[in-house]
């Protein structure tokens, strides 16, 4: 199935602090070089930076190694990415850097550590409003915003608009307000129809709700199952873990207990809203040739439909097979709009949710 598009926290401030190896056979390693500088690069090796769960990115990386023979060192960053690159400044030896949330990717970007690529294969591979216009982001794999709804729920479509009237009240069920997953869909509210009108909106859906804004996106399928709430926002991909969980356990049941609606805005092309995970080529990769061979790689066919099967998120590349579970949900339309736009109004979403006090 295709997809088609229609139209920072505590600061890790270690001057060159270590460099953790990860080991290319499935195994991250816990070695680490010491003293003032990181260890310096070898031929034949790429190191990334990223703030990925390890568990999620490993096969991926290992099928990198195995196809080029380019060995990949990992650095897990949790938190504290842009400062870590700080520190260490020109002699970092960063070549790739990998986050989630396209707010979080564009802060290193407007950092100053990242640098510009250009590249027949990402170009080709993802399209434009997914990607930086100078080419110092792009985006690998997708995250959409849905409506979990009870399964039994006579419910086929639905807009993000509709998550303000006074017919869901009492039963909605969202995650915080300040999570970056709801500031993102909160700041594309924005861009589309102003901030007055998503205040107006965000005090609707603080009324519709059936609980405290607060937990994460399972547990809006949970409190689903529960009779708590009828609907709820949150991303596609949990529902990939959870229907595909050992059958029987809790999450299988959270799963089984919800049909999938793939929202999209009310204005015109308006589709579903996407985040995303996305990489950079860092400012001073002492790799470069090796690190635009694995951003190549991670937007080649074998990998999307790694993404695919491994992570239950979106491929960013066109023609690529989704998990089972994900295909059950229907054909994509991301919403177009430049994720630039969207990300240059994350500050004012989060005040507005503060300001109607979303998550008290």
């Amino acid at each position: 199935m295709n997809i088609r598009f229609r139209a920072p926290r505590a600061a890790l401030a270690v001057a060159c602090s270590a460099l953790l190896l990860a080991a290319c056979g499935g195994q991250q390693a816990d070695t680490a070089a010491t003293g003032d500088q990181a260890a310096p690069a070898a031929t034949g090796e790429v190191n990334l930076y990223t703030t990925r769960e390890p568990g999620l990115i490993q096969p991926l990386l290992d099928a990198f190694t195995a196809e080029s023979g380019i060995k990949v060192n990992t650095v897990l960053l949790k938190d504290g990415l842009v400062e870590r690159l700080g520190a260490e400044g020109e002699r970092s030896v960063a070549d790739v850097l990998m986050t989630v949330d396209t707010g979080n990717l564009l802060d290193v970007v407007e950092a100053g550590h990242t640098q510009a690529l250009q590249s027949e294969v990402l170009e080709a591979a993802i399209p434009q409003h997914l990607r930086g216009a100078d080419g110092q982001w792009f985006a690998l794999s997708l995250r959409d915003r849905v409506l979990y709804a009870d399964k039994d729920l006579d419910l086929e479509s639905f807009t993000y608009e509709e998550l303000s009237d006074p017919k869901w009240k009492g039963r909605v069920c969202i995650r915080s307000g300040q999570h970056p997953y709801n500031t993102s869909l909160f700041a594309a509210m924005i861009a589309h129809h102003g901030a007055e009108y998503t205040e107006q909106w965000l005090r609707g859906v603080k009324a519709n709700l059936a609980r405290k804004a607060a937990g994460g996106d399972r547990d809006v399928a949970r409190d689903i199952l529960a009779g708590i709430c009828d609907i709820g926002i949150a991303n596609a991909y949990y529902v990939g873990r959870m229907k595909n969980a050992e059958p029987g356990s809790e999450q299988h049941q959270w799963g089984e207990a919800i049909k999938v609606i793939r929202p999209s805005f009310n204005v015109e092309g308006g589709g579903t809203h996407v985040n995303i995970s996305g990489a950079a080529l860092a400012a001073h990769a002492p790799n470069r040739d090796n690190a635009v061979a694995l951003m190549e790689y991670l937007v080649s066919d074998e990998a999307q439909s790694l993404y695919a099967r491994a992570n239950y998120e979106y491929p960013v590349k066109a023609g690529v097979e989704l998990d089972p579970v994900v295909a059950s949900f229907g054909e994509l339309h991301a919403d177009p709009l430049p994720l630039g736009e969207v990300v240059a109004n994350r500050r004012e979403a989060s005040a507005i949710a503060d300001k109607v006090g979303f998550d008290n």
